[in-house]
């Protein structure tokens, strides 16, 4: 379907023509996504490929890096996956401990990922790593790209509690990178990252790199017009609980697409900072929250038992079962809500203690798995 969409003209909408897009705005984009309303559209290569991979590569990728990759995941060639989170790390990024030590022109890289989103289906992996030990945890970190087949990658799929096996954990043993697949400067990775975690806090809205976002005719049973045919077919359409139901979910659909509009539009002119897609992300992972539950609780008993064949109350109830993941997956809605107050009104940011050196640091055992190796004195 992607190669489809490029071959009409319609992938990479926002992407500089040199590099395989359309080289347009993001009115252009805005207006295909008004277009395609209510047809398929290949939505699962939006994350990461797209955002935040290709937009890393736009921003901070060198120009053999772009044309080598970006025209091959406009067409569908090339799948990427993100490699950020560590098992001893939790939300906080910069407190990596993957290790890469230089070794000429290539990196040896150690350590562990984990929750990256189908990771056995990536072709190459963008992964944050800490170069410095001797600095503040921010400034000793360096971002890399590889393909996902190089020796000394590892992948285990980690099951979910609704049976799936999307996620996965990657175990990094002497992987071996070439300093030409460095996406940025040597320990300035940080300055990578802020931006990263910008555009994955866009995936559900307000990207101009991603297809059809916020724009699907049909959300599942989570979507308005669903519930009210699964009420319908209960027979408690005119149950006033029901109906108060109901206009929640929608409610909560038509602000989501407004706040999109003018959160975007006001990034986009300046009237709001980037930090601002942090407002994006929180009311997306607590709406999807709540329309999760929303259906959960109008499918009443059908939402806990039911027939192999019925294929409408199984998304309602593993969906209810999965509802916290649209507040954890792209970054917490947690973390959200501390950039807002920080860097958005200006609250007092929250006490450091780890602003010396990081090898200085203390850090339980678990923040060093076993698949990472403590940094040897001296470097």
């Amino acid at each position: 379907m992607q190669r489809r969409l490029f071959d009409g003209g319609f992938a990479g909408i926002c992407v500089p023509r040199e590099y395989g897009g359309q080289g347009l705005t993001p009115a252009h984009q805005a207006a295909f996504n008004r277009a395609i309303r209510g047809y398929d559209y290949p939505a699962e290569i939006q994350a990461s490929t797209f955002v935040p991979c290709l937009a890393l590569l736009l921003e901070f990728g060198t120009e053999e890096q772009r044309r080598r990759h970006i025209p091959a995941m406009l067409r569908g060639e090339e799948i990427w996956v993100q490699l950020l989170s560590e098992p001893g790390s939790g939300s906080d990024a910069a407190a990596a401990v993957t290790t890469a030590e230089r070794d000429g022109d290539r990196w040896i890289l150690n350590g562990s990922k984990t929750w990256t989103t189908a990771a056995w289906t990536g072709d190459w992996a963008i992964c944050l790593a800490r170069t410095n030990w001797d600095v503040e945890k921010h400034r000793g970190l360096t971002v890399f790209s590889f393909p996902i087949s190089t020796p000394g990658v590892e992948i285990q799929r980690i099951e979910l509690v609704n049976g799936t096996r999307e996620f996965c954990q990657e175990f990094l043993t002497d992987v071996v990178v070439s300093d030409c697949a460095r996406i940025g400067d040597v320990d300035a990775g940080w300055s990578v990252v802020t931006r990263w975690l910008r555009h994955e806090r866009t995936i559900s809205g307000g990207s101009p790199y991603v297809t059809g976002s916020g724009n699907r005719q049909s959300d599942g049973p989570h979507d308005p017009r669903s519930m009210v045919e699964l009420a319908r077919r209960l027979g408690t359409i005119g149950d006033t609980r029901t109906r108060d139901l109901i206009g929640e979910a929608q409610a909560l659909q038509l602000v989501s697409s407004a706040l999109v509009e003018s959160v975007t539009r006001k990034m986009a002119t300046g009237a709001l900072p980037l930090h601002a897609a942090a407002m994006l992300r929180l009311f997306g992972g607590t709406k999807n929250a709540r329309r999760a539950t929303i259906a959960f609780e109008l499918g009443r008993e059908g939402s806990v038992a039911w027939s192999p064949e019925d294929e409408t109350f199984a998304q309602v109830g593993l969906g209810y079962l999965m509802r916290q993941v649209s507040c954890i997956g792209g970054g917490t809605t947690e973390m959200a809500r501390n950039v807002i107050s920080e860097r958005l009104l200006g609250m007092p940011r929250e006490p450091r203690a780890d602003t010396d050196a990081f090898r200085d640091v203390p850090r339980g055992p678990r923040a060093v798995g076993s698949a990472m190796r403590r940094p040897p004195a001296g470097r």
